[in-house]
Formats: C-alpha cells, structure tokens, sequence
C-alpha cells in the first residue's frame, strides 16, 4: 500500500499521459463542526474502476455527492479531464459526462419503469424509444425488467435495476456506483461487472465504484482508494492487496471477517446456542398463504417454526417472498390463509398492534423505507415503536425520553452530538445502530432480522452480527432474512430456502453447502 494519491506514485494505469477524467484537489466539506471530507485528492483515469473504500461515515458517499452536484465544496477543487470545473447542481455534472447510480433509490413509485427512466428528458417524449432503450440496456448490461411495470410493484432489487438502467441510458462517460449491487444476486453482479469492464476498456469510460464487500473490489477494481474519518489514508493497486489489508486500512485496526467456509463444526446442528433444538418454539408458521391484490400467490403454504435462542436463516433469491414474511411480522399485510403463533398463540397480524404486543420486533430490510425517519431526531427515532412507556396521556416524558436515548446512545456507541441530532447526520451504519437499539431492547421473544447488515462496512458488519449473537444467547429466536448466503453461513443454526414463496428445503447448518442451497433457490426440491 501506499500512501494518499497524488497522481505521481506510479501506481495508476495511466500515471503518465492524458490527463484523469476527473479528479480532485484539497476537496472539502464541513457539516458544522464535522469535516465530512478533509482535504481529498483522488484521481479516476478513463479505461480503469477504481473503488472506494471506507467505513460508513468516512466521507465516501459525500465525495461522490460533491462529483455529481448534490453538495457544493467549502474549498479545493475538480477537474474533468484535466480542466477545472465547478458543478454546482447534477444537470451541470451530465453536461460534463458524470452520471451516479445511488444506494437509496429515486424513484416515482406511482410511475412505470420507462416513465421513470424518462424522467428529465428535454423534448418531445416517445414512448416507444424509450421502451426500447429500456430493453437494449437491459439486454447489454444482463438488468432485464419490464418497461412497464410499475415501480411500485417491483421488489428492492429490480429497483436496483431500474436505477441503473436510468443512469446508463445517458451514456456518462465518468459513472459512479454507490453500492450497486447491494440487492443484485450474485450472479446479476457478475453480469454488471463484466458489462462494465468491457464499457471500460472499449469505450473508455471510468467508474467510480463505492462499495463495503472487499471480495467485489479485488474482484472488480483496478486501483482502492481508502478513506477513514473524511481523509484518504490509503491507495492501491488492488493486484497487489488483499481483503486483511483494506480492512485494517478501513477501521484502523485488524478486522474479523466473514468466513462461511471457517464457520465452527456445528455440535447437533444448533451451533453454540445448544440446546436450542429441544426448546419450544416462539415463532409458528402453519399453512400460510399470502395473495397479492392482483391475485398471485406471494407465500405458498408456508410452514416453519423458530424456537427459543434459535437463529433461523431463510435463504432465497430476493423477491421470494422474504419481504412479506417482514411485512406481516410487523403487521404491514396479513395472510389470506394459514395461521401464524407466538409462543404457542395465534396473532391476528392485520390488528394494529398486535405484533408488538406478541413480542415481535423487526429490523426492516429498508431502514430508511420502513425503520427510521431521517426528519426525525434520534430520540424520536429510538422510541418510534412503543412510545408508551414513555407517556401518559398521550403526553410525552421529555425527560424520560431524554434519559433514554443517552443510554441507549452510550450502549450502543451511537456516534451523533447527541439525542436532539436529526437522524439524516448520522451515517447508515450508525443508522442501524439506532434500529438495532430499538428493536433489541424492546424485550421481544422474536426478533425479525430482514438484511440486517446491507450496505454496511466491514466494521458495522462485524459490530452487527456479534448484536445478534448475543440476543440469539439470551434466549430470543432470531429469524434472519439475508440475500448475503455468507451471513446466513455464519450465523444461522437452521436454514430454510425459499423459492417463490414456497419452502423448498430445509438442514441445519451441518447439513448446508452452498450448492445445495444455490440448487434449492433455483426451485429444486430437497
């Protein structure tokens, strides 16, 4: 490794020659008191993907932010092939080529995927051609998806899809990836990437890729620039790294990482929860069907059970039916048949309520969808599930409250100014942090985990598994839901697959391998 990039380290592809298509000089940016980035030189050549690394909070997403226009420099500045540039607004940054693909996505649910895609063309709009460039891009790139469907009736990852297919379809010739495919499966990923590297290197284009999964930059990337605390503190070539070394660069500190393939024997099957076989079950799913308005089956006569300390994983290429096992757990649909039971009684799910009174708290797949309101304070934010105990009459204890989250904040090493902070300032793994605060300590029996470390570092993922562990060891069954099949490796002691919203096999972790559960997932029965 080397030291920041300064474009004269010789470590680049094209240290000598043409200038980059765009890089930086002393850029940065304060948000009040915090230097989201402090002085940043980077450097992004045409015909290479150069990754960007670093833990969540470290200045990555605020970098790419200031390359596309959505936040303005305090001082430095940028160049796009080799001219200084100043790019106030995205519409400035598509007239100099940059176009980013972002992790949250911005999409008009109430419109149709090429009604999305169009959005900002100047003109007279046709549909036709625009259906078409749908499908070429789709075609070229390996992200097929219906022109017309409805956004909002797409799952997370055809979104992904359509967000994509919306930036490529303006042919930048600098692209920017913010976690790209963090809700692709792998083997969508793989297609992406090689699209991407032949786009590179017979057209090239630069990408800036943004990404925690280091497998994916010393898979994918030419050179890793490495930010820690809004500074660059490392540059690569990533033939010459390895997973060890960008952590520690990442964190400051040497990192465990995630192992599948290094997973404990497993005593029983049940992991180091033993026991856990014999005890009873607190979650029960019998026969339950799940319909959607249009009439199609979402869950197929399903029927599972979680017991006591117990993590479940439940495996499946996203889009099967894992977000509507999330979605009734929290009491956001309800089953057209079947029965579902906590500890042995029978939730009514469609009742307000009346999933958190069972004893079922949710780690939703989307945090900003579904668990947190970014207008909100933390505080607001770690009582948003049951505000009860701390009102009577309908009015708030703000000195309760107050008490409350400076606890939890401390427990949790939630890193804000404190519990008044809006929840937008803190970054996403301290994000989760506030969701995991709120959810564990709630005292549940069940605790739903849906993509419980998706989009995270290295070091949020290893602070959020060790979360887990600890609450499976108390006693309360974990049911996780993870399009990652490492995690669900790792941490489960039993692994249901489903496929289209029916179980298609089920082993403990002993029993698992990895093409067994890739054949399950693909529809074959055990």
């Amino acid at each position: 490794m080397t030291g920041p990039d300064n474009g004269l380290d010789g470590g680049g592809p094209a240290s000598v020659g043409p200038p980059p298509a765009v890089c930086t000089r002393l850029l940065s940016k304060n948000f009040g008191a915090v230097a989201a980035c402090d002085a940043v030189d980077i450097e992004i050549h045409r015909g290479e993907i150069h990754g960007i690394l670093g833990e969540n909070g470290a200045g990555k997403s605020t970098l790419m932010k200031m390359l596309i226009g959505l936040v303005v420099p305090d001082s430095g500045s940028i160049l796009v092939d080799g001219s200084s540039v100043q790019i106030p607004d995205p519409v400035v940054a598509a007239s100099l080529g940059i176009g980013m693909v972002h992790q949250h996505f911005s999409l008009v649910e109430a419109l149709t995927v090429w009604e999305n895609v169009a959005l900002g063309d100047e003109g007279r709009l046709s549909r036709t051609a625009v259906r078409s460039a749908v499908g070429d891009l789709s075609e070229r790139y390996g992200l097929h998806v219906d022109p017309d469907a409805r956004v909002a009736d797409l799952p997370v990852g055809l979104r992904q899809r359509v967000e994509i297919i919306k930036c490529l379809r303006r042919e930048p010739s600098i692209l920017i990836f913010d976690e790209p495919t963090s809700v692709l499966t792998p083997e969508e990923s793989d297609e992406l990437f090689r699209s991407l590297r032949g786009v590179v290197e017979q057209e090239g284009r630069s990408v800036a890729l943004v990404s925690h999964k280091l497998t994916e930059m010393l898979e994918v990337t030419d050179r890793v620039t490495i930010m820690r605390n809004g500074m660059v503190v490392e540059c690569c070539v990533t033939a010459e790294t390895d997973a060890g070394a960008l952590a520690r660069a990442m964190v400051g500190r040497d990192v465990r990482l995630r192992s599948a393939e290094q997973a404990p024997p497993v005593p029983g099957g049940y992991g180091v929860r033993s026991g856990s076989a014999e005890r009873p079950p607190v979650l029960e799913f019998r026969h339950v069907e799940v319909r959607e308005s249009g009439g199609s089956m979402e869950l197929d006569d399903l029927t599972f059970d979680l017991r006591a300390g117990e993590i479940l994983g439940v495996a499946g290429v996203e889009g099967n039916g894992q977000r509507v096992i999330a979605d009734l757990l929290s009491g956001l649909r309800s089953q057209s048949r079947g029965e579902i039971a906590v500890s042995g009684v029978t939730v009514d799910v469609s009742r307000h309520g009346a999933t958190i009174e069972a004893g079922i708290a949710v780690i939703p797949e989307d945090r900003h969808d579904s668990g947190i309101v970014l207008e909100m304070t933390v505080a607001e934010n770690l009582m948003l599930s049951d505000p009860s105990g701390l009102s009577s009459r309908g009015v708030i204890d703000r000195a309760g409250v107050d008490e409350m989250s400076r606890d939890l904040i401390d427990r949790f090493a939630i890193m804000c100014t404190g519990p008044d902070a809006p929840m937008w300032t803190l970054s996403g793994g301290k994000q989760q942090r506030v969701v995991l605060a709120r959810e564990i300590t709630a005292a549940p029996k069940v605790l739903v985990a849906a993509q419980p470390t998706r989009g995270l570092d290295v070091g949020a993922i290893e602070y959020v598994t060790d979360q887990l562990r600890q609450v499976a060891a108390s006693g309360v069954g974990i049911l996780l839901m993870s399009s990652e099949l490492d995690e669900i490796l790792e941490l489960a002691d039993r692994i249901v697959v489903i496929y289209r919203g029916r179980m298609t096999g089920e082993m403990t972790r002993s029993a698992a391998s990895r093409e067994k559960i890739g054949l399950l997932m693909g529809g074959d029965q055990l």
